[in-house]
């Protein structure tokens, strides 16, 4: 598996020769130009997941790629876009994206909460190959060989990342959603992230727009 972090919730990620695009938010920069997709799958309707200002941009550059997303965000941006339900298998060429979740995590009482779905990819015979919950704390039944892992969000305490990423238990966590931390705030998280994460579990932050070989730590 090979993925490329554009920073924040977004990451491409080619399993089996398949390439997806996950999360294209505002927070994030330089997926705009990308080619051969096979697929986009958006988690949830929050700008910082996706850009719909950029987003004409990215279509038009991949007319023949898969469009998929949470039920919310499918009816907004028109029938082009597959809805997601939760406990449904999609195949993309060789891959599948088992669909899971359902809700976005609370933010506050106050606050309506939305759909918000998990994508894990995989293959028939390694279906757990990557995760990205989006804005939850979603935990499959099977096992996950890397988690794209909620660093720091609106919706979460520390603790509550390192008890998803305990619950979880990925050969390899990769952290997200860190967009809204500064330099000094993201190097406080991710130590603590690294140093708490379960035995047997690889905290692994990716470089900025550098494809990365992750192989299989689960």
């Amino acid at each position: 598996m090979r993925l490329t972090h554009f920073g924040h919730s977004c990451l491409l990620a080619e399993i089996a020769g398949t390439r997806v695009l996950l999360d294209p938010g505002t927070f994030s920069h330089g997926f705009e130009g990308i080619t051969g997709l096979d697929a986009i799958l958006i988690t949830h309707q929050h700008p910082d997941h996706i850009d719909t200002a950029r987003l004409p941009d990215l279509l038009a550059h991949n007319p023949t790629a898969r469009l998929i997303a949470d039920p919310s965000t499918a009816s907004s941006l028109g029938d082009a876009w597959q809805a997601a339900l939760p406990g449904q298998q999609i195949t993309i060429g060789d891959l599948q994206a088992t669909v899971g979740g359902g809700r976005h995590a609370i933010i506050h009482p106050d606050i309506p909460v939305i759909d918000n779905v998990a994508y894990l990819l995989g293959t028939a015979e390694r279906p757990g190959q990557l995760l990205h919950p989006g804005d939850s704390l979603y935990v499959p039944p099977q096992p996950v060989e890397a988690l794209a892992l909620p660093a720091a969000a609106p919706w979460m305490r520390i603790a509550e990342a390192i008890d998803y990423l305990r619950a979880v238990q990925p050969g390899t966590a990769i952290p997200v959603h860190q967009g809204i931390l500064s330099d000094a705030g993201l190097r406080v998280y991710y130590s603590r992230l690294a140093e708490m994460a379960r035995p047997g579990t690889r905290f692994r932050a990716l470089d900025s727009e550098v494809e990365t070989s992750i192989e299989s730590e689960g």
